[in-house]
């Protein structure tokens, strides 16, 4: 999969310069987007049919800063994924190589109206796609 790459924005910065830190939580869910078009189901086409995946869990571990105008790739892979959840594994690093952060997400699939979805077999396709990434 190609990284996500996400220029570091003025507003996303401190008083000090550095990045905030809520931000690596939004540069995940880009990344995520960016997986999910890489693979042909993007968030759209999931809600077209119906699913939603909400985040169970969040975690991340700043290794290093980063500043205004820094390139962030952020490389996504697939964790694990069942029948309904999925767990995604994050690395951030800047330009220089430089590890910057670390992070996992959870999701679960639900439909509409808040029951499971069943991936497996209820969207085989999804779920070969997801599994292929898997390590």
């Amino acid at each position: 999969m190609t990284p996500h790459m996400h220029k570091v924005q003025y507003y996303e910065t401190d008083r000090m310069g550095i990045t905030h830190h809520s931000n690596y939580i939004r540069w995940m869910e880009e990344a995520r987007g960016s997986l999910l078009e890489q693979i042909g189901f993007p968030y759209y086409k999931l809600e077209e049919l119906g699913v939603i995946s909400p985040v169970t869990s969040v975690t991340c571990d700043y290794k290093s800063t980063s500043t205004y105008a820094d390139i962030i790739a952020i490389d996504v892979s697939v964790a694990k994924v069942k029948a309904a959840r999925l767990s995604l594994a994050y690395t951030m690093t800047n330009q220089e190589g430089t590890l910057v952060c670390q992070a996992n997400s959870e999701h679960s699939f639900l439909s509409k109206n808040g029951s499971f979805v069943n991936l497996k077999k209820d969207y085989p396709l999804f779920y070969e796609k997801l599994v292929a990434l898997s390590h």
